[in-house]
C-alpha cells in the first residue's frame, strides 16, 4: 500500500491546534508593530513591513469567528501564500507548536451546515498523537468572499 504523507505546522488558537500545510508557508515571524489600515475587513489587523514588503496581517481567530487574544511572547505572524502568484499575507497564532507528518488516511473530512461560510476553511480533521487537529484550507481563508 502506497501511503502519502504531509508535512503540516501545528499552530495553536487557545486550546484549539490547527494544521498549516507547509507548502503554504514562507516563514514564522516573532509578533510586530502591525500598523492598521482604515476600512479593510475587521479580521485584518493591518499592515507589518517584513523586508521591505508590505504584508497584510490577519488574526485567525477573529476569521474563525473567535475573539483575538492579546498577544504574548509565543504569538507568531505565519506569512502564507495560497499559490506561486498570490501575494503572501500574515496570520496571527497564539503558538507555533511543531512540525508534523501526518498521513492522508489519517485525514477525515469534517461535516458542516453548507450555509456556513467558514465551511471553505477547513480541508478536515486529523488525529496527531492524542490529539485532532483542523486542518486549514489557506486558499480557503485567505480568499475574500462577496458580501
Amino acid at each position: 500500500m502506497n501511503t502519502s504523507e504531509n508535512q503540516f505546522i501545528i499552530a495553536c488558537l487557545g486550546t484549539e491546534q490547527f494544521g498549516i500545510d507547509i507548502s503554504y508557508i514562507e516563514s514564522i515571524i516573532v509578533m510586530q508593530p502591525i500598523t492598521r489600515v482604515p476600512k479593510s475587513q475587521p479580521y485584518y489587523l493591518g499592515v507589518i513591513n517584513l523586508r521591505g514588503d508590505v504584508i497584510p496581517v490577519m488574526s485567525l481567530a477573529n476569521k474563525l469567528g473567535k475573539e483575538q487574544k492579546d498577544f504574548t511572547p509565543v504569538s507568531r505572524i505565519i506569512i502564507v501564500k495560497p499559490d506561486k502568484q498570490a501575494a503572501p499575507a500574515g496570520i496571527i497564532v497564539d503558538e507555533v507548536r511543531e512540525v508534523a507528518a501526518i498521513e492522508e488516511s489519517e485525514i477525515k473530512p469534517m461535516s458542516y451546515d453548507e450555509s456556513d461560510e467558514r465551511v471553505s476553511y477547513s480541508n478536515g480533521v486529523a488525529k496527531y498523537m492524542d490529539d485532532l487537529i483542523n486542518l486549514l484550507n489557506i486558499p480557503g481563508i485567505l480568499e475574500e468572499k462577496e458580501a
